[in-house]
């Protein structure tokens, strides 16, 4: 505790702050968007030496080495391949001067110090990221079933009762789109930009 302070006191922490959108473009993960495809910032956290840019396509994790050096590393976390659990809030103590914004995607841990007068801002990013996780949930459900399907389709088709010449390659393809269509587009959502618009007030 007293070393947490000390570090605050003496300005070598790494308590991130709430970046407001009227400043998105001075940030460096603005630099990274792919905003050819529609992608834009909703929510992110600054802190001395890393930026953590929540998207409506992505986590964008801009991480740097130190807070002296210029080097950084650039880790793109998209949520139609990236799933995002455990997510908690850890508030802060009365001597604290930080909370703790906590998750998982892709089996990367993250935790991140926030400035405590901007808890208001951090229970917004935590109501969406729940919301993520349950949508990628169920999206990751509906596609098991669809490979269920998939199979008990497969088990009529036996060699013994193969449909006519020609017929097998048609009816081959047809089902073959419509399971990437279901894998890929119906049941993998990638634009969260509705989910961001009802939880993100800043």
């Amino acid at each position: 505790m007293f070393k947490k302070l000390a570090a605050e006191a003496l300005g070598i922490s790494d308590i991130g702050v709430i970046v407001g959108p009227a400043d998105y473009s001075k940030v460096d993960a603005d630099d990274y968007l792919f905003s050819e495809d529609g992608e834009q910032i909703f929510f992110l956290i600054k802190s001395k030496k890393d930026e953590y840019c929540f998207t409506n396509l992505a986590l964008i994790h801009v991480d740097g080495d130190s807070a002296v050096s210029s080097k950084r590393s650039i880790k793109r976390y998209d949520y139609a391949s990236c799933c995002i659990s455990g997510v908690s809030i850890e508030t802060a103590g009365t001597l604290d001067m930080d909370i703790e914004l906590k998750f998982t995607i892709a089996q990367t841990p993250f935790s991140i110090d926030v400035k405590k007068t901007f808890i208001e801002q951090l229970k917004d990013i935590y109501k969406a990221l729940i919301s993520i996780g349950k949508q990628q949930q169920r999206d990751a459900l509906c596609r098991d079933n669809a490979l269920r399907v998939l199979d008990a389709t497969c088990s009529v088709h036996k060699l013994n009762i193969a449909p006519g010449e020609g017929t097998l390659v048609t009816q081959y393809g047809e089902l073959l789109g419509a399971l990437n269509t279901a894998m890929l587009e119906t049941h993998t959502k990638r634009d969260f930009s509705d989910v961001f618009g009802k939880y993100i007030h800043n």
